[in-house]
């Protein structure tokens, strides 16, 4: 039986996700494939996983264009709503494509794209914060730092097992929204 692209990337992250550091044997063994197989498709490593790369960002988009980042009204309401829908879509991402957070890249396409996403991020993250969503005492850069860091830290929660996938989305809110205190604030 002949396996597609598609299920081979599909495979790919999946291995990737739980064992980052593998090799193009074990990706292929992941996949039920032979490694010469996996090369007819992907000629390196890095071929790979600038692919997975392009599908992350695929994603990515995705998640932003389904929360409506771009077409929110001005509103706090309809922007704290966009801003959940963005948060539970950066979370499928976090948990399909979870590998392709931390790996680092030297593909140009891959660095431009992702830097317009966040652009894009940003744009919408600073209309929170004029509307009184966000805290505007912080840099939007660093809001948005900290919803990466925290899909990071989901991320590798979800790869040893320390929480439960259908956990993910409220302690993403949670933390974000509210961080770790009790009170709101230290004093």
């Amino acid at each position: 039986m002949a396996v597609s692209r598609e299920q081979i990337l599909d495979a790919a992250i999946r291995h990737l996700n739980a064992s980052p550091t593998a090799s193009m044997a074990q990706i292929a063994e992941a996949a039920g494939i032979s490694r010469a197989t996996l090369h007819r498709h992907f000629s390196s490593r890095d071929d790979l996983v600038v692919e997975l790369g392009r599908r992350a960002l695929d994603r990515w988009e995705r998640a932003q264009d389904e929360a409506g980042i771009a077409e929110t009204g001005a509103g706090p309401a309809d922007l704290r709503a966009t801003l959940m829908a963005l948060i539970e879509g950066e979370v499928g991402v976090a948990e399909e494509h979870g590998f392709t957070l931390t790996v680092e890249t030297t593909s140009e396409e891959l660095l431009a794209r992702s830097a317009e996403l966040e652009r894009r991020e940003l744009a919408f993250i600073e209309a929170c914060q004029r509307a009184g969503v966000l805290r505007s005492d912080l840099p939007a850069v660093w809001v948005s730092s900290s919803i990466y860091g925290l899909l990071v830290a989901l991320r590798e929660s979800l790869r040893r097992g320390e929480i439960a996938p259908r956990e993910a989305t409220r302690l993403m809110v949670e933390s974000f929204l509210r961080g770790a205190s009790d009170k709101g604030d230290l004093s």
